[in-house]
């Protein structure tokens, strides 16, 4: 006779871990606040240039109009209600342009430290032995390097591959690369320990009688009972990832300076500080730490739901 495997319902416990993050939000006016700050910001990243020029092109540039202050300031003109730079681009469109570039390049890097990452803790918590020992010390080799240090060796090393002739598009790619490659290990580590936990469970011998393989049994079975802390860590490595990319951009190593993103701004700005025009850098810098912290907030928020244990230790 067939032997009947009850294993746990993947729909009822989606829903339950949704109705638990509700309620949670709901006694947390901050990390409420925070998402709706998030929300609001990527409307504005995703909403405003699809209703006007790029600024990073002649035909949303306009010399003419350079330099001029906030509207508030004397010489400030209610067109540009936080000033222009020195291309004559108005901040608003320019930051919304940059803000949707590193928005786009911090989810995609986050997408690749988890995709990556995910893989290798899945097979070394899974397999175990000689494979998980290489994996995590390769992960702890790593470690020796802050994230930024390696994003600028993977940038360096691909520069003296392909050339500093470099199209725009295979500049992002290869600081998204960069950047994904960097964050890896957070999810190997966090997966493979959340692993070797799940792999001795009931319903994970209940799934080998049934004949599954081993392929399924991760996928189908163990994945989604790891995935909770994974991404509560991605939470808040979206805005470390934004702020490598803007940090990587301002040193000129990142994405061209003709090329939309809050670190380009705020290059371009410091280039003016001292002349007076500070509003150049100052609302690129404002917007980032805006979203950035309220990422931060959230996550951490998120973190104290799925892990209660770990509330009010950062």
């Amino acid at each position: 006779m067939t032997p009947v495997v009850n294993t746990p319902a993947a729909g009822p416990a989606r829903r339950s871990r949704g109705a638990k993050l509700l309620r949670a939000m709901g006694k947390a006016p901050g990390a409420t606040f925070c998402a709706m700050v998030i929300l609001a910001l990527l409307v504005y990243a995703f909403v405003v240039p699809l209703f006007s020029l790029n600024p990073f092109e002649f035909s949303g540039m306009s010399v003419l109009d350079s330099f001029i202050p906030p509207a508030w300031m004397a010489d400030g003109s209610p067109d540009f209600p936080l000033g222009t730079d020195d291309q004559g681009r108005n901040l608003i469109t320019a930051m919304a342009y940059g803000m949707r570039t590193s928005i786009i390049v911090g989810f995609l890097s986050v997408t690749i430290g988890l995709v990556l990452g995910g893989s290798l803790g899945l097979i070394a918590g899974f397999v175990g032995g000689k494979v998980d020992a290489f994996i995590m010390r390769v992960a702890d080799v790593q470690l020796a390097y802050p994230a930024l240090l390696l994003a600028m060796i993977i940038d360096g090393a691909a520069r003296a591959a392909l050339g500093t002739e470099r199209s725009v598009g295979t500049a992002i790619a290869i600081v998204v690369m960069s950047i994904g490659i960097a964050f890896w290990v957070q999810y190997a580590r966090t997966i493979r320990s959340s692993v070797m936990i799940e792999r001795d469970q009931d319903y994970v011998s209940a799934a080998r009688i049934t004949g599954r393989s081993n392929v399924a049994i991760i996928v189908l079975h163990i994945l989604p009972n790891v995935m909770a802390p994974v991404l509560v860590i991605a939470t808040i490595n979206l805005g470390i990832a934004i702020i490598t990319e803007a940090t990587l951009s301002f040193l000129g190593i990142g994405i061209p300076v003709t090329s939309p993103s809050l670190g380009t701004l705020i290059r371009n700005g410091n280039n003016f500080l001292q002349s007076g025009e500070w509003w150049i850098s100052v609302w690129p810098c404002l917007i980032l730490v805006l979203f950035v912290v309220s990422v931060n907030i959230l996550g951490d928020h998120l973190r104290d739901v799925y892990n209660p244990r770990l509330r009010g230790r950062s």
